[in-house]
């Protein structure tokens, strides 16, 4: 039986953490912890940086640095080989939203290449990760998949963004880099998931280079999983699946009620565990044709993992599974679970400090919403802080 008290050994999680480092996590999460200061520290953040104040050195030193490797790939590179140093690899993910004009998308397009060509010469990168809304308007994915006809203009829009994503799934297959694929809302999802089901069939050949991601928050995912699975039985493609419970639940309810049609989020948190339980099950008993990247923060799931692992007789390192959690939380899941020799990769946030804001924003909110997560983590660091003043 794997024992369920692996997680708990704060040494191991944050060995790479100075007493200073160790200092600004237990403030930033006692901040987070509390919803009126992340409001208004949203709002005044936002006004300092559209004002220009000269705020972005206290970002950078505070928050930032917590959540972020660095401003450019090249600046990452000192986190990307610490971390590797205890057997964590790094997934870098250029994390700046909300860009919506063409030559914005190529840019991007270039620039998750350029990370294919980077993750080639350090093995410490083994995956890249895009969003498609990174190469494509949202409205585009919607309309696709809502079945409306696209006009001339478009449809070659349309053609571009596919044209994006082959560039950068042939250029990963050539590099033997795997890709994940990061899932979005619901009402632009199924275009998303036609376009990466299509790249799998392209260039999962051999072996799974193209991941699409499930959110397991929605109540649908364990059939389009089954659904999926048969389609690439018969094409004689494999198929790769990041599985996370999901981001974007609060919104998805309230378009639900606006628009008046079922909402696909679970109903309640243990369903929503459940399903992503039962998702991991079904993947980890087929691994012989799907490979899988498991997206959690969650202690239970994460045990649930290594203990079907070893049930099932798969190797803690056997390249067809993966844990990966986000840089700045959860060090005590991925830090021991790399000791324990399975392989685990951290998503590694970087890009200019006021293009990365939103991010930033957005995991201060989700830490403040998700019962319990921001309280473990300022547990566990406490019980470290305890440790090194008595030792």
């Amino acid at each position: 039986m794997i024992k369920d008290t692996l997680f708990e050994n704060t040494e191991v999680a944050f060995k790479l953490k100075s007493d200073s480092e160790l200092e600004r996590a237990y403030f930033l999460f006692k901040m987070i912890s509390h919803q009126p200061l992340v409001r208004i520290g949203t709002a005044a953040t936002n006004f300092a940086l559209k004002a220009n104040l000269p705020v972005e050195g206290l970002i950078r030193a505070t928050v930032f640095d917590h959540f972020c490797g660095g401003v450019n790939e090249e600046d990452c590179l000192p986190v990307i080989d610490k971390m590797f140093t205890a057997g964590v690899c790094s997934v870098l993910d250029y994390s700046v939203e909300g860009k919506a004009v063409e030559n914005q998308f190529d840019s991007a397009k270039e620039k998750i290449m350029k990370l294919v060509y980077f993750c080639e010469e350090k093995e410490a990168m083994p995956i890249v990760v895009f969003k498609p809304t990174g190469l494509g308007r949202f409205y585009l994915f919607q309309k696709k998949g809502e079945g409306k006809p696209f006009t001339e203009e478009e449809q070659k829009e349309w053609e571009r963004i596919v044209d994006r994503y082959h560039s950068i799934c042939k250029l990963a297959k050539e590099k033997d880099v795997e890709v994940l694929i990061d899932g979005e809302e619901s009402w632009m999802q199924d275009a998303a998931d036609d376009l990466a089901e299509d790249m799998m069939v392209a260039y999962n050949t051999e072996k799974p280079i193209v991941y699409n991601t499930l959110q397991c928050y929605r109540h649908d995912r364990l059939a389009f999983l089954r659904a999926s699975h048969e389609r690439a039985k018969s094409g004689e493609y494999t198929l790769g699946y990041k599985i996370v419970r999901g981001a974007y639940m609060e919104k998805e309810r309230e378009r639900a009620e606006e628009k008046g049609y079922e909402s696909p989020i679970c109903k309640d948190k243990i369903t929503t565990d459940q399903n992503f339980d039962d998702c991991l099950l079904y993947i980890l008993n087929n691994l012989d044709t799907i490979s899988i990247f498991i997206g959690t923060h969650n202690e239970k799931s994460s045990l649930l993992a290594m203990q079907l692992m070893s049930d099932l007789g798969v190797e803690k390192n056997d390249n067809r599974v993966w844990f990966g959690q986000l840089f700045g939380m959860s060090d005590h899941i991925s830090f021991n679970l790399a000791a324990h020799g399975y392989n685990v990769a951290k998503y590694l946030p970087f890009g200019p400090v006021k293009d990365v804001m939103p991010y930033l924003i957005r995991r201060a909110e989700e830490n403040t919403s998700v019962a319990g997560q921001t309280g473990r983590e300022l547990t566990l660091l406490k019980k470290e802080r305890k440790r090194r003043k008595n030792s």
